[in-house]
């Protein structure tokens, strides 16, 4: 799908718009061939550069070809696919030359939402380079508030954890670390690109921009440390819980195991008076009354010595 946005010069707002022309905002998500040929024949864009963004495995660089910059970052997403959100990262593409900005990624990102709504101040499409910056702030934002979604529901299911005795939430929690391992990776790798910025020659440096680009260093940076952190904390949580699920089910078989010595005791007794044999008491009137009377006289103790065990 193709998105034109365009500005006028002074304006605040970003206005739709039907066709391709200079100065212009070009949002392409899960584009097709056509729509990435059609492009690539307007604003002169070479074609890999599109589809470069289109590879899910795609790593983050900065590419600069006949004055045209391309920008690969990675960006977070969350999936509700399953019963649960599950978070990973998508590499999103920025390419623009002197004409025409472009952004391409395989779905559509809250990154770029911010943009639309008027909620990114002093947001210029005109203004390329700040537009860049902005693009790697919002970015370095949204991952810092996964992050934190992340660490509320690891929270909240080591709540759960500390009564269940089934794999649910460690599921939860495997998937929450793997989350953490690609967002830290990722992280490194846009601060690569980050850092590599101020050196690439074709991107054009205002003093006025160098504040968000600062600030860009800065939220990355603690995102990093954050999904460090998180994810070692994650990992010996992860260990501990498996520890406790295990114990759970112990403390479980350990008490059927005395409930079920407890019950093997009047059975072995009853089993033994039931024979189609001569027994002891089976011509008394009390030979019932005897017989029920040892079988709690046994089992009694047995139970006292259980308890004192802590079997129960």
């Amino acid at each position: 799908m193709i998105n034109v946005y365009a500005m006028q010069k002074g304006a605040r707002n970003v206005e739709t718009s039907d066709e391709i022309k200079e100065n212009c905002w070009i949002d392409l998500e899960n584009p097709s061939d056509k729509e990435i040929e059609d492009v690539c024949t307007k604003t002169g864009i070479p074609e890999e550069m599109l589809k470069a963004a289109l590879d899910e495995e795609e790593r983050a660089r900065i590419e600069t070809e006949d004055g045209t910059t391309l920008i690969i970052v990675d960006i977070p997403i969350i999936n509700d696919e399953s019963a649960w959100y599950v978070y990973s990262t998508l590499p999103m593409g920025i390419i623009y030359n002197e004409k025409y900005f472009v952004t391409v990624c395989l779905r559509e990102t809250t990154v770029l939402g911010g943009f639309l709504s008027g909620r990114v101040r002093n947001f210029d499409i005109n203004k390329k380079t700040r537009f860049l910056y902005q693009i790697l702030y919002m970015n370095a934002i949204k991952f810092l508030h996964c992050l934190k979604q992340i660490d509320k529901t690891s929270n909240r299911i080591q709540q759960s954890l500390h009564r269940s005795m089934k794999n649910k939430e460690l599921i939860q929690l495997l998937d929450l670390e793997k989350a953490l391992v690609y967002f830290s990776t990722s992280l490194n790798a846009n601060q690569v690109v980050i850092d590599r910025i101020k050196l690439v020659s074709a991107i054009k440096h205002y003093e006025d921009d160098n504040d968000i680009l600062d600030d860009v260093i800065v939220e990355n940076k603690q995102a990093i440390e954050m999904a460090t952190i998180y994810r070692d904390i994650m990992s010996g949580t992860m260990d501990a819980f498996a520890s406790i699920i295990s114990n759970n089910q112990n403390i479980v078989m350990k008490l059927l195991a005395a409930m079920t010595i407890c019950l093997t005791i009047p059975t072995v007794i009853f089993s033994l008076w039931g024979m189609n044999v001569p027994v002891p008491f089976q011509n008394s009137p009390y030979g019932f009354w005897i017989v029920i009377i040892s079988t709690v006289a046994i089992l009694v103790p047995v139970i006292i010595i259980m308890i004192k065990k802590n079997m129960f």
